[in-house]
C-alpha cells in the first residue's frame, strides 16, 4: 500500500437506512452534522435511503420506495397524455 494517501481518521459511524429503520455502525471517515444515540453511545450520524437491509437484490423481496413523492410526480406530469 502507498504511505501517505489513506486517511487517518476513521471513527465508528452509525448509518440509518431511513425505509426501514435499520442501524449500523461501522467505521468511517464521513463528515456528519447529526448524532444518534445507540445503547448508550452516542455516535455520528449518516441517513441513508435504502441499504443492504432494504434493497430489492439483498432482500430478495422487490419492494416500492417512494421518496419525495417522485412516482406522484410522474403521474401528474404525465397525465396529460393519458388515453381516453
Amino acid at each position: 500500500m502507498k504511505q501517505g494517501i489513506h486517511p487517518e481518521n476513521y471513527r465508528l459511524v452509525a448509518f440509518k437506512d431511513m425505509s426501514n429503520d435499520e442501524i449500523f455502525i461501522t467505521k468511517s471517515t464521513v463528515n456528519t452534522k447529526e448524532t444518534i444515540d445507540v445503547e448508550g453511545t452516542e455516535y455520528p450520524l449518516v441517513k441513508l435511503e435504502i441499504s443492504r437491509t432494504s434493497h430489492p437484490f439483498y432482500t430478495g423481496k422487490t419492494k416500492l420506495i417512494d421518496s419525495a413523492g417522485r412516482i406522484d410526480k410522474f403521474k401528474n406530469k404525465y397525465a396529460k397524455f393519458k388515453k381516453k
